[in-house]
């Protein structure tokens, strides 16, 4: 989503590395936490009753403490549910967001 993109670019502050992501998070040139990180969420979102506790061990192997890791997951977990709420609603996003 545009808004979500935009949020990346104030963050990140790299639009060489936004326009990477962009294209393939995973071949982005991310760290190893990141990468981890990302790998968790992407799983958690797309297959949630495939997760176990390997891939909890996996963020704990490079170095998320397990208070990161239920952040994470969180956050994961809202922006699924925030995202279905607004899919479910037909909400459409405001014209006056831009890239």
């Amino acid at each position: 989503m545009v808004h979500h993109r935009r949020g990346l670019r104030q963050l990140l502050k790299d639009d060489d590395l936004l326009e990477r992501i962009d294209a393939d998070w995973s071949t982005a040139g991310l760290n190893d936490r990141r990468t981890a990180m990302l790998s968790y969420a992407r799983k958690l979102t797309v297959d949630p009753a495939a997760m176990t506790e390997d891939d909890v061990a996996a963020l704990r192997r490079v170095g998320f403490s397990d208070r990161d890791v239920l952040d994470i997951c969180e956050v994961t977990a809202y922006y699924a549910y925030v995202n279905r709420i607004a899919d479910g609603l037909g909400v459409e996003v405001e014209t006056w967001i831009n890239d």
